[in-house]
């Protein structure tokens, strides 16, 4: 990692089986005994992430590795917020690549070891990093202890592969908030490939990819809807992202190793606007064929949030994908709107911490909910959702909830949920 001032931008093997009992069985014979028994191999992480049932699994978004890296050289505050992330140990983690930081012109491929600061915007405290390779580097040292499935999120679009304006769009959109032109989908493609060979030269393994992030929010896909502006309509933004879904399969299914796609990492929205579109019309005009390819759904559900479970999990059945395990892939308590600020104090913070709880408790019991990942662990001061202040100085209290659902206190995702809420 590296010790920089300057300023970053947002936007397995399995656990030991537990000791075994040897047994003494009677028989006739009083010096004959049999073996122990062997206690059944655990299955692997991914097959519970899979497969529908009871049990969930948490994970994290997080960008900056000083955050993941156990290496001893990282600086203080972020080792002090690593080790508490360590604690909660996630079975998901979730890294978000942003397309225009990585690579600025079509001339050249992107730059995975482009120097980040590692501030939050500008917001110091600051612990730099050479961007995705030190991100994968991180990963891998954290995969070496099991867990930290890699789940991969792309999101923003650089200038030079963006979509002409069109259609309804809202005031301050630009190239970036565009998705990606058809003749730039090679280009896609190969950001895919490259990361996946940085992968597997750094040894991490990113198992789950999401083609874009939030692709029914303005601000991940504009337009949403054509023109003139009106929420009655016809939402335009499921078309770019089959291409890019469609392309993403492509890449994935020419690299190295095991990984697969998901789809959706859709926002809430669940009444009809002029510039978003609902999770409803969203999954209606995806091809069953491409949704039943999935592993999974991927879900965006904020602790207040609107419940769009039932809805989703009908259609997906309604196109033929049987049992398609859902994620819920950001969550998590604080002031889950753009821009707007925690309110409430303490008493808010602890009473958060306690929705966390049974929240999750829900999910676990709940047969179609295999993951719960949340958003994020240092907080994002224009979405605070997160685990510790922006400024590293303390942490909120659902923190120490996160960590007792996570493997080191739960060895598996289906072993039994907490009892009670941890909100010291």
């Amino acid at each position: 990692m590296l010790a920089l001032s300057g300023c970053g931008e947002k936007d397995q093997p399995d656990p030991p089986p537990r000791a075994q009992q040897q047994q003494q069985t009677p028989t006739a014979t009083p010096s004959a005994t049999e073996e122990p028994a062997a206690e059944p191999t655990p299955e692997p992480l991914w097959k519970s992430l899979e497969t529908r049932g009871r049990h969930v699994a948490v994970g994290i978004s997080e960008q900056n590795p000083n955050f993941v890296s156990p290496s001893r050289e990282i600086p203080q505050p972020f080792a002090r917020w690593r080790d508490a992330l360590a604690k909660m140990h996630p079975a998901l983690y979730r890294l978000v690549i942003y397309w225009p930081s990585i690579q600025q012109s079509t001339d050249a491929p992107a730059d995975l070891g482009a120097i980040n600061g590692g501030c939050l915007r500008d917001k110091r405290p600051c612990a730099g990093y050479r961007g995705v390779r030190d991100q994968l580097r991180a990963l891998a040292a954290r995969q070496a202890e099991g867990g930290w499935e890699g789940f991969v999120v792309i999101a923003g679009t650089p200038e030079w592969a963006a979509r002409p304006p069109s259609g309804c769009e809202r005031r301050r959109i630009g190239p970036t908030n565009r998705m990606p032109r058809t003749d730039a989908l090679p280009a896609y493609q190969r950001l895919v490939t490259d990361i996946l060979e940085a992968a597997k030269e750094e040894g991490a393994t990113l198992r789950y990819w999401a083609p874009w992030n939030e692709p029914n929010h303005p601000y991940s896909s504009s337009p949403q809807r054509a023109a003139p502006c009106g929420a009655a309509q016809p939402s335009v933004s499921a078309g770019p992202y089959i291409e890019l879904a469609n392309a993403l399969k492509r890449a994935l299914s020419k690299g190295p190793g095991d990984q697969g796609y998901v789809l959706g990492e859709v926002a809430v929205m669940v009444r009809r606007l002029s510039i978003t579109t609902t999770v409803d019309e969203f999954l209606d005009a995806l091809p069953p064929k491409l949704v039943c390819g999935a592993r999974a759904w991927t879900q965006h559900t904020y602790i207040g949030g609107e419940d769009v479970l039932d809805d989703v999990d009908r259609r997906l059945k309604d196109k033929g994908c049987g049992d398609m395990p859902i994620w819920m892939t950001e969550t998590g308590a604080g002031a889950p709107r753009t821009a707007t600020a925690r309110t409430g104090g303490r008493a808010a913070e602890l009473r958060g911490c306690r929705a966390v709880h049974r929240i999750l408790k829900t999910w676990y019991r709940d047969r179609r909910i295999t993951a719960a990942v949340q958003y994020t662990l240092r907080e994002d001061d224009v979405f605070p959702t997160g685990l510790v202040t922006t400024d590293l100085t303390r942490a909120y209290p659902a923190l120490r909830e996160w960590q007792q659902w996570g493997l080191r206190a739960r060895e598996r995702p289906e072993d039994p949920p907490p009892s009670a809420p941890r909100c010291g």
